[in-house]
C-alpha cells in the first residue's frame, strides 16, 4: 500500500501527519485551509491525511483531565497547566475554533485514525478528520468509545454497520502503523507536519502566509509555466529563423 508519493504532473499532493488529540493540529488544519483558499491552483491540490499518535500508550478508558496531564508532563502544578490551556484556547479562537479543555476527555486515538482511513475509501477523509477534531476539542466527546465513533462516522455519511465492523475487526490498524512508520522514516517527530509534492516539509502550525508561500514555491518548481514563444505570431510557420515546425498531418493519408 503506497502511503506517500510525489505529485502527478497536473496536481500537487500535500501529505499531512497529525493527531486527533493535538491542539496545534486543529489550528494547523484551519491555517492550511486559509492558505489554500487564496491559492490560485487550489483545485489542483490533493490533501492526504496521515496518522500520528502523540501517545500510543494512552488508555482507551476515561482518565485524567487535560490539566492534570499537562501538570504531570511539564511540572509547575495545575495553575501553570491552566495557563497553557488558556493560551491555547486564545490561539484557537483566533482561527475561529472553540476549544473547551474542561470538557476534553483524553483517549487512545488509534481507533479514530482507523476511522479516518475508512472514510478515505469513501472520499470522506477530510470531513471525518474535521468531525473528530471538533468532537474532541469542542464537544468533549470520548473517542475511546466505539459507539461514539460509529455515530460520528454516520454523521459524515459513512454506514454505521461498516464503521462498527471495521473498528471491530481492526482492518485499518496496519494502515495506521504504516503511516507512523513512514513518519519515522521521514524524521517526523512532531505534528502537524506537511509534506508538499513529496519533496518539501513544513513543520508545525505555521501561519497561513508561510503555508501559502510554501504552496506557491512548490507549485512553481513542480509545475513550470509553458514557454512563451517570441518573435512570431504563427510559430507553426516560422521556418526562417533556423527552426521548422512539424507540418500538420491531413486527417487521411493517401497511399500510393
Amino acid at each position: 500500500m503506497t502511503l506517500f508519493t510525489s505529485s502527478s504532473p497536473d496536481r500537487l499532493r500535500v501529505d499531512i501527519w497529525s493527531d486527533i488529540a493535538c491542539p496545534w493540529c486543529y489550528v494547523g488544519k484551519r491555517r492550511f485551509e486559509t492558505a489554500l483558499a487564496d491559492f490560485p491552483h487550489r483545485d489542483g491540490v490533493e490533501v492526504v491525511w496521515h496518522s500520528f499518535e502523540l501517545d500510543p500508550s494512552a488508555s482507551s478508558q476515561p482518565g485524567q483531565s487535560m490539566k492534570a496531564i499537562l501538570a504531570g508532563k511539564y511540572g509547575g502544578g495545575e495553575a501553570r497547566a491552566q495557563g497553557m490551556l488558556d493560551s491555547m484556547t486564545r490561539t484557537a479562537a483566533g482561527e475561529g475554533l472553540e476549544y473547551h479543555f474542561e470538557k476534553v476527555q483524553p483517549a487512545n486515538t488509534s481507533p479514530a485514525h482507523q476511522l479516518i482511513h475508512l472514510a478515505a475509501e469513501h472520499g470522506l477523509q477530510d470531513a471525518m478528520k474535521e468531525r473528530l477534531l471538533a468532537a474532541f476539542f469542542t464537544e468533549g466527546e470520548f473517542l475511546g468509545d466505539r459507539e461514539v465513533l460509529v455515530r460520528l462516522g454516520a454523521e459524515v455519511g459513512l454506514d454505521a454497520q461498516e464503521v462498527r465492523a471495521a473498528l471491530g475487526d481492526g482492518r485499518f490498524v496496519q494502515a495506521v502503523r504504516q503511516d507512523e512508520a513512514q513518519a519515522q522514516a521521514l524524521g517526523i517527530s512532531g505534528v502537524p507536519f506537511f509534506v508538499l509534492g513529496g519533496r518539501y516539509g513544513v513543520s508545525g502550525a505555521q501561519s497561513p502566509e508561510v503555508l501559502r508561500g510554501a504552496l506557491e514555491q512548490v507549485w512553481a518548481e513542480t509545475h513550470p509555466a509553458p514557454l512563451t514563444l517570441l518573435g512570431t505570431d504563427t510559430p507553426a510557420q516560422a521556418c526562417e529563423d533556423g527552426q521548422c515546425a512539424v507540418p500538420e498531418r491531413d486527417a487521411e493519408v493517401t497511399r500510393g
